[in-house]
């Protein structure tokens, strides 16, 4: 018995190491202000959810809530780098929530990336070439918000506190997308 116990361990440890990469956070959805340090300390915390997402095994509040319960717990015993919950929190969530409503939605999400590649188009093109992220992104909301109504002025729309914009309804995932473009763009530039 002796013998088969040492040959189950040599085996077990000639085996090549196979390790199963969880699912990643989209920069698309993260907070504007998220740090690349942030965005990881949360992948490898839920990297399992996200998975669990994707394969439609669990839904959005299951998910949420074994992704908050992981980062408090991750927070309150010092292993988040000075991260707090109010940063890393919305990182998982809007990742969760991305990925429950590409797996709902997967021909909108189709649709509308060929419809922004067509509105975007010169603006993702000044991106390749420098133009800055923060300033296209915010071209490119406006652009959206015409394109769902022409009549959209942002000088007049615009005005105040966000809660008063008077903007058309879009769908987030619209905004999400354009980002997503837009990451892709100045990927394109800094590789140059």
């Amino acid at each position: 018995m002796k013998k088969f116990n040492t040959y189950i361990i040599i085996a077990i440890l000639t085996l090549p190491n196979i390790t199963a990469k969880a699912a990643g956070i989209p920069r698309e959805t993260t907070p504007l202000n998220a740090t690349e340090n942030q965005i990881q300390i949360v992948e490898n915390l839920i990297g399992d959810i996200l998975d669990e997402v994707q394969a439609d095994k669990l839904g959005y509040g299951l998910a949420a809530g074994y992704a908050n319960t992981r980062i408090r717990k991750a927070v309150i015993s010092h292993q988040t780098n000075g991260s707090g919950y109010s940063i890393l929190s919305p990182i998982a969530q809007n990742a969760i929530r991305y990925y429950r409503d590409l797996l709902l939605r997967p021909d909108y999400y189709t649709q509308t990336e060929e419809k922004l590649k067509v509105l975007l188009a010169d603006l993702l093109t000044e991106v390749q070439n420098g133009k800055d992220y923060n300033t296209a992104y915010d071209e490119a909301r406006i652009m959206i918000y015409k394109a769902a109504d022409a009549s959209f002025n942002p000088d007049t729309d615009m005005v105040g506190d966000f809660c008063y914009w008077n903007v058309p309804p879009v769908d987030s995932a619209d905004f999400t997308i354009a980002r997503k473009l837009l990451n892709e763009a100045q990927n394109t530039y800094l590789q140059k």
